[in-house]
């Protein structure tokens, strides 16, 4: 196999099951990149553990040794900036970024989303897609901009929603979602497909529609 031309910097809060889908990819040789760093604002989060465990540099950025947001992604930002990254990858890393940071980093920010956007912005989309009633529910994997989830879709990926659901039981069934979608992505960036150009996904030089490449 080739260099790797691209770069990722994964970005996480937790226990990395998306971060460990993209080194799978990248070990069984389904993604040409390589993972130049993984920065957590937690210490303890388990990712950071799955990083060093596959030798990749894992940088521990406690949010809570910084008094404001903009403090905290200003040094994120120096971070990410030593390792050189083509791309920033979101995956569980739960915080709101400041609209400087991300239009530092325009159209290299992509994140996972666990839901059908503009469905369910925020937190807790397993509860409310339960307690609305709905019938299917799913992931978004998006462009980051400065507006909350709402840079445009690359793809979506939906699952059903059974009666007896929990949201723990609807949990499972996105993120298995997750981890077949987004090193997809990635590797469209990857082959130099995706992109994002006056706010909207391009990919193949085609402008994506609002719910992205796929919505099944």
């Amino acid at each position: 196999m080739s260099t790797p031309s691209t770069r990722l910097c994964v970005l996480i809060s937790g226990n990395g099951s998306n971060l460990q889908a993209i080194i799978d990819n990248i070990s069984a040789e389904k993604l040409d990149a390589e993972i130049c760093g993984v920065i957590s604002n937690r210490p303890n989060a388990y990712g950071l553990t799955r990083a060093q465990e596959a030798g990749i540099t894992a940088i521990s950025l406690d949010h809570m040794q910084h008094d404001s947001r903009e403090s905290y992604d200003k040094a994120l930002q120096a971070e990410i900036e030593s390792l050189n990254p083509d791309y920033i990858v979101l995956a569980g890393f739960m915080r709101i970024l400041t609209p400087q940071f991300v239009n530092t980093f325009s159209g290299k920010l992509v994140n996972v989303h666990p839901s059908l956007l503009p469905k369910y912005k925020g937190l807790n989309t397993h509860q409310q897609a339960i307690d609305n009633g709905d019938e299917e529910h799913g992931v978004s994997v998006h462009f980051v901009t400065p507006e909350l989830d709402g840079g445009p879709v690359i793809i979506q990926s939906r699952v059903p929603v059974f009666e007896d659901d929990t949201a723990v039981d609807l949990a499972d069934r996105v993120q298995e979602q997750e981890r077949r979608i987004y090193p997809l992505v990635l590797s469209w960036f990857s082959a130099g497909r995706l992109k994002m150009v006056n706010n909207k996904a391009i990919l193949d030089e085609q402008e994506l529609p609002e719910s992205g490449y796929a919505n099944e």
